[in-house]
């Protein structure tokens, strides 16, 4: 039987226009991000990768323990939710990555966290 934890992970995003400088191509936008343990076994989040890309084919790429500080430890059906921020100089981007994981019998798994996108109010239709 595989004890791989199965995680879901959820995206919202806004535009933070009181933080953004169109003018000097600098747009800010948060982003929260739920992560759900569905399985039946624990993990804990230890870092995570993202690749940021504006609509320049700008791409940043940002590596880390952790998210926000933290390394959760989710339980069977547990929910973990946070709220970053990212910069780029574009009005529209996009951001792509995955969290590296650790289950209680100390195994190593990966989450791909599907791409998702930075866009101000009524740049898409």
């Amino acid at each position: 039987m595989n004890k791989t934890p199965s995680i879901v992970i959820t995206v919202k995003t806004s535009y933070l226009e009181n933080e953004s400088h169109p003018d000097k191509s600098h747009f800010v936008f948060a982003y929260q991000i739920s992560i759900e343990n569905t399985g039946r076994s624990s993990a804990k989040l230890l870092d995570r990768h993202w690749i940021i890309s504006d609509s320049n084919g700008r791409d940043v790429t940002v590596r880390g323990e952790g998210v926000v500080g933290e390394q959760p430890e989710l339980e069977p059906g547990a929910v973990f939710t946070y709220t970053s921020t990212a910069v780029i100089q574009t009005p529209v981007g996009v951001m792509k990555g995955q969290y590296r994981w650790i289950t209680d019998e100390q195994e190593y798994f990966y989450t791909q966290i599907p791409q998702f996108t930075l866009s101000i109010p009524r740049t898409l239709h």
